[in-house]
């Protein structure tokens, strides 16, 4: 990619969002777009970034066995009315965007235990094809009142959602414990400590939840925590909270728990038979008899994801001032962006049609100007890795610095992409 096709608007750092500067940094380049409150575009790094998610999840969650599938956005009201939320979702909580037309009723997906229920019903007919659990990425919808922080609370956002199907408690507690395992691997490789904490359900319904938390002084939820286990103090405000903590999730002792702010990435559900009692969706076990579904809920933010990145990898001066981004490198758009100067355009280009021939993501600094400037721009597209080539290196040998922490070594084009490889 060459800057001058992406045409990032040129910022001043010193005028960024102190309380989301990550974000708005993106916001002031162009890269992030506000049509209205909590409704977004996204430019080329975010789209970027997005598609490393999603990769990463998708490879997690088919190793365990989780197939890939795809449900609709637009739903009928008369699967909502078979589990009996639409109601709920359309006037108590008043959650769920509703059209209506000469068609029918209809409401953009908010979530999609609905679907999923039909859609698993549909083909595990027999216990003989239990267990097995679908998943999508896609977009939902919901009428938030109090959008916040950009994209940490918006109205449309992308989200991963799975849902098993077992034919009893004992097979979901294991298909749970493959799915919770698969988190485990999807944060870490993201990059990302998260703690999986004791929930409410919510309007979910089901027995056992977690969220999985990042502590942030930035989030919005409040956790209690050990260093061990965990809980969102939402559940204390029950009356049976201490009976949830005990039979759902072995805890029995809080006075040993502090406080913290988190932001929740994903959310976990035991839901048990409630959707397919309720909608009335079973199979025929060993006997031929009729039996509901036990089935799991499984769901991650993506925008929530590379949001919380955004935010984590912001660089400040020695004074404190915003000097901009550095984001992880498994995530990063461009894994490095060259820098030369204008005497040296032949050799830069050079570097970049071979780097890019040999699939590394480069990006390459191609308008005029002087190389401070272009090097300070380096900061706001948060690229881990600056390649300078100026008049100071011999040929063939290059300037390179990690903008995370400014460790610049001279290096030849072979050590350069063993580093970038490695």
């Amino acid at each position: 990619m060459r800057i001058r096709e992406l045409n990032i608007k040129k910022i001043n750092l010193s005028e960024i969002d102190r309380t989301y500067p990550g974000q708005d940094i993106l916001f002031k380049c162009g890269e992030l777009y506000q049509f209205e409150s909590g409704i977004y575009g996204y430019g080329n790094l975010i789209t970027k970034m997005e598609r490393y998610v999603e990769n990463i999840i998708i490879e997690e969650l088919d190793k365990v066995g989780c197939i890939q599938t795809k449900f609709p956005i637009l739903q009928p009201r008369e699967i909502w009315d078979k589990s009996k939320r639409w109601d709920n979702y359309t006037k108590s909580s008043d959650i769920m965007f509703t059209l209506k037309n000469n068609l029918g009723e209809y409401g953009l997906a908010p979530t999609a235990e609905e679907c999923a229920t039909i859609f698993g019903a549909n083909r595990l007919q027999s216990e003989k094809n239990l267990p097995a659990c679908y998943y999508q990425i896609n977009e939902k919808f919901r009428k938030e009142i109090r959008t916040r922080g950009y994209l940490f609370r918006s109205r449309s956002f992308k989200m991963l959602d799975a849902y098993s199907f077992d034919k009893d408690e004992e097979g979901l507690k294991k298909t749970y414990e493959k799915v919770r395992n698969a988190y485990i691997n999807i944060f870490k490789r993201i990059g990302i400590d998260v703690i999986p904490i004791a929930a409410d359900n919510g309007s979910f319904g089901g027995n056992k939840s977690e969220e999985w938390m990042a502590i942030t002084d930035i989030g919005e939820d409040t956790i209690l925590y050990n260093g061990k286990i965990g809980l969102n103090t939402e559940i204390l405000e029950k009356e049976n909270y201490e009976e949830i903590l005990k039979q759902e999730h072995g805890i029995t002792d809080i006075t040993d728990m502090k406080k913290y702010k988190t932001i929740e990435l994903g959310h976990t559900f035991m839901l048990g038979t409630k959707y397919s009692e309720t909608m009335d969706l079973k199979y025929n076990d060993s006997s031929n008899k009729r039996v509901p579904y036990c089935m799991g809920c499984y769901g991650i933010g993506i925008e929530r994801i590379y949001t919380a990145i955004l935010e984590n990898s912001v660089l400040k001066n020695d004074d404190g001032s915003i000097k901009g981004l550095s984001l992880p490198f498994n995530i990063a758009p461009y894994k490095l962006q060259i820098i030369y100067k204008d005497t040296k355009e032949k050799e830069a280009f050079d570097l970049y049609e071979k780097l890019q021939g040999i699939g590394i993501p480069v990006i390459i600094d191609d308008r005029e100007g002087m190389i401070g400037s272009k090097i300070k721009d380096c900061y706001v597209l948060g690229t881990p890795y600056m390649l300078i080539i100026g008049d100071k290196q011999d040929i063939g040998k290059y300037e390179l610095e990690s903008t995370k922490d400014e460790e610049k070594k001279i290096v030849t084009y072979e050590e350069l992409v063993e580093i970038l490889k490695r």
